[in-house]
């Protein structure tokens, strides 16, 4: 049994880091599962990757803050790239035979760069299976409309896929409602809830070891998820421990991210000079290890971090970013009314507001745990029904041709 996925990968390290949890996921309750992933994730090489998945690296393509593509390295222009992409794609598509397809946000993909391989798919290969997956939420309901208006993607979803997976709860955004999902889509859309993460791969001892806490020091870990855009928050957290009236026992591990520009992540290491209680690292592929050693976490409001909060039942202080897309930040505004975490929107973070939360919630005992962390078990049984259906239907061939 074959799947292919597609994570286009334009913006920081959420999409691969969830569609790398699935896929992982889904060969450990799959028996027999192949899966061939495509992503222009430049990180890639730095997960490790389990047994039975395979991936083809596309061009890198980049989202900045104007939400204008470009090509991040080669020097090539941005449609040559996403030709380049595309055929990469449905080569690849041609000579693996995938049974089942898993796309995620985009139905056509980077500038329709899927068109091909869905048509083609669609005409030589008929019994495969196209899944959409999607966030809990994309962007303003003002603009996911209207830009799926002008991209056909409420027509794509009816034309080619057979399931719509939500990884988020209608309680935080009712997604179909919110985005005036036709009926037909409707139909096809499934409430998968939010991705629990599993524990990190030290135990918690091992951990405080490495970092040298004692029994009395309190842990904040900051970490703005793949960094492109969080100096703003790393510069204001380290200016706020200028405020700790008791620092002694409070110490902090600042995690940049891996796509921090350089100039910004060594401004930022040589005022953490000035702090012997905090240490900084780049990157780490095994956050959670850390999460779950941390008395609290600063963040930004990414869909992996704060399910990474959420799963360790942690108090976070979450700062989300509010461009190129209102994502994060809607997700921090429903979230915070649900009493998940406390929130500053961007435009009000400074050093005293932000090391006031992290003062709160470090002697916050009383967290809301309501939210549905279930999606990878929900995301596994709907895969499991078509590969069920199509083992069955292979045995019923098998017994006809006797």
């Amino acid at each position: 049994m074959r799947m292919l996925v597609y994570s286009h990968d334009t913006f920081g390290l959420g999409n691969i880091r969830r569609m790398l949890m699935i896929c992982e996921h889904l060969l450990s309750e799959i028996e027999g599962l192949s899966i061939l992933l495509l992503s222009g994730s430049p990180m890639l090489h730095g997960f490790r990757l389990p047994q039975g998945l395979d991936y083809i690296k596309l061009p890198c393509i980049h989202r900045g803050e104007t939400d204008n593509l470009a090509v991040k390295y080669l020097g090539t222009d941005i449609d040559e790239t996403v030709k380049m992409r595309s055929d990469l794609i449905l080569s690849a598509a041609i000579n693996y035979k995938p049974d089942l397809v898993l796309i995620d946000k985009k139905p056509y993909g980077i500038k329709n760069e899927l068109a091909p391989t869905l048509d083609y798919l669609q005409a030589k290969l008929p019994k495969t299976h196209f899944v959409l997956l999607l966030r809990d939420i994309l962007d303003t309901p003002a603009k996911t409309i209207a830009q799926w208006r002008k991209d056909g993607y409420y027509e794509a979803i009816k034309k080619f896929y057979h399931l719509l997976l939500i990884v988020g709860i209608p309680e935080v955004f009712n997604l179909p409602q919110e985005y005036n999902f036709p009926a037909a889509v409707i139909q096809k859309t499934h409430f998968c809830g939010y991705i629990r993460k599993p524990p990190g791969r030290k135990q918690p001892d091992t951990v405080r070891n490495e970092l040298q806490l004692t029994p009395d020091d309190k842990l904040v870990l900051v970490t703005p998820g793949g960094g492109e855009d969080g100096f703003q928050l790393i510069d204001t957290y380290l200016a706020s421990l200028k405020l700790l009236r008791n620092k002694h026992h409070i110490k902090s591990l600042i995690i940049c991210g891996p796509e921090m520009p350089t100039h910004h992540r060594q401004a930022l290491y040589q005022t953490a000079n000035n702090y012997p209680q905090v240490q900084m690292a780049e990157f780490t592929d095994d956050l959670m290890s850390y999460t779950a050693v941390a008395d609290v976490v600063v963040s930004m409001g990414g869909y992996n971090t704060i399910c990474e909060i959420l799963s360790a039942k942690k108090p976070a202080v979450v700062v989300p970013r509010i461009k190129p897309s209102q994502e994060q930040f809607m997700r921090s505004q429903r979230m915070y009314q649900l009493g998940c975490f406390e929130t500053i929107p961007p435009h009000e973070l400074t050093p005293s507001i932000l090391i006031q939360q992290v003062q709160k919630q470090l002697a916050n005992t009383h967290l809301n745990h309501i939210i549905d962390l279930e999606g990878l078990p929900k995301i596994a049984n709907h895969i499991k029904s078509f590969f069920a259906d199509k083992l069955i239907n292979h045995q019923r061939n098998l017994i006809y041709s006797k």
